[in-house]
């Protein structure tokens, strides 16, 4: 086996965040932004429009140079960690743990989406909007036979599609699925290589590593600031009537993440008997971490390091299982896509059939997939899913301003997914510590 760092190793980047206790920073930010953005709405008299709209943009700004930080050093992050954990693990074991740990990602996925459309089908959070004459729709549209038939046909093309034909494309378009798949080729292929050869490769790929986790440290400095920002900026353009129907809407999104948190403490519990509280209990770290985040990609070394040194997981396992999961395990996301997709059809008064739902539920969890490991990830994803049944995207603008506050929380289930997966890997692949 070729050597490399253990991965776990970069989270003493993160270690004076969690001591700092980010978390509480953020919670503040976002009750004191929410508090400012509602004195600078027009609405209230207190500023005329266009001065809430000049401050509006001035509070965006840290917000924005956060999210373009992260994105910035994602993909490469990305590409360094899964080929580490490959080339540092290349075992029988986790060549033939790949297939069985993506079907594993494809079924929990599957559960979180079918907990979503429950939840909202039940809930009709969209109803409310609908209510007070609904989101604005510059174009009437359906989903219709043709579509339901281009995209079945479509099939065959997007699985050949899935390698991509050009690598460099797919990271300037920040297609994160095809950048995995091209990752993983390239990691397997190292591995082929003798110690001699691959050792400048390794060394090099750990200090990309070590270079973004110091950018998204500096990053995350500004993490409390970037929360408060975007949410006063948020408050200071929607209205009242819209907020608390956002608000409800927010409520049946938590819940729903509520009760995919508790299906993976279940799975916890039947596949590897451990307490399930415990458990909950020795994630916290990187959980709260996320929460701040709102990007698994960045929390992805803390992750190691509690599955590692909290849950006894063997790091061959959790090399393997977090890198890959923090971009494609992204059940908090598929969950939070298919509420909002069904949020949005009941706004616009869009009946939906079982063969939608279930087109629906197939395109999420493709898309799902292929959602970039980022703050604001699942929403630029999920115009595509809203296109693709046909329901207008005009207010996914509106969506997109609360995004932030719900990205924080379904990160937070994404990453105790990932966490989820390496215990019950490890269950049956690892080696068990004393």
């Amino acid at each position: 086996m070729l050597e490399i760092n253990p991965l776990n190793d970069l989270s003493i980047y993160l270690d004076r965040f969690i001591k700092g206790r980010l978390w509480l920073k953020v919670i503040i930010g976002l009750i004191l932004g929410a508090c400012l953005g509602v004195l600078i709405n027009p609405s209230t008299g207190l500023v005329s429009e266009s001065l809430s709209l000049w401050l509006s943009n001035w509070l965006d700004l840290p917000g924005q140079i956060f999210m373009r930080l992260v994105q910035m050093v994602m993909i490469p992050l990305v590409f360094a960690s899964i080929i580490s954990g490959i080339v540092g693990n290349a075992s029988e074991n986790l060549k033939t743990m790949g297939l069985r740990l993506l079907l594993y990602f494809i079924f929990t996925t599957t559960m979180a989406i079918l907990i979503g459309v429950f939840i909202t089908l039940i809930m009709k959070p969209g109803q409310y909007i609908l209510e007070i004459g609904g989101f604005p729709n510059s174009s009437e549209k359906s989903f219709t036979p043709s579509q339901q038939n281009n995209f079945i046909e479509n099939i065959p093309n997007a699985i050949s599609n899935l390698i991509p034909n050009n690598p460099l494309e797919s990271i300037l378009m920040g297609e994160m699925l095809g950048v995995v798949i091209f990752t993983i080729i390239i990691g397997v292929a190292i591995t082929q290589l003798n110690k001699d050869t691959a050792n400048p490769i390794i060394r090099f790929t750990e200090a990309i590593q070590k270079i973004c986790m110091i950018v998204v440290s500096w990053a995350m400095t500004l993490v409390p600031f970037a929360v408060f920002g975007l949410v006063a900026a948020l408050l200071s353009k929607i209205g009242i009537e819209i907020f608390l129907g956002l608000g409800y809407y927010i409520i049946v999104v938590i819940l729903g993440l509520i009760i995919l948190m508790l299906f993976y403490l279940l799975l916890v519990f039947t596949i590897t008997h451990k307490n399930p509280f415990k458990f909950l209990h020795l994630i916290r770290e990187p959980q709260l971490l996320a929460f701040s985040t709102a990007s698994s990609a960045a929390v992805m070394p803390m992750s190691m390091k509690t599955a590692d040194e909290k849950l006894g997981v063997s790091s061959n396992i959790s090399d393997f299982v977090i890198p890959i999961g923090a971009t494609i395990n992204m059940d908090g996301t598929a969950l939070f896509q298919c509420v909002t997709t069904l949020f949005m059809a009941q706004a616009y008064g869009i009946e939906l059939t079982v063969i939608n739902l279930l087109l629906i539920t197939t395109t999420v969890v493709a898309a799902s997939i292929g959602t970039p490991a980022i703050p604001g990830g699942g929403v630029i994803i999920l115009a595509s899913v809203l296109q693709g049944a046909g329901i207008p995207i005009d207010g996914l603008i509106i969506v997109i301003g609360i995004d932030r506050i719900l990205g924080m929380f379904r990160t937070a289930v994404n990453v105790s997914g990932d966490l989820t997966a390496s215990v019950i890997f490890n269950k049956f692949y690892g080696v068990n510590k004393k």
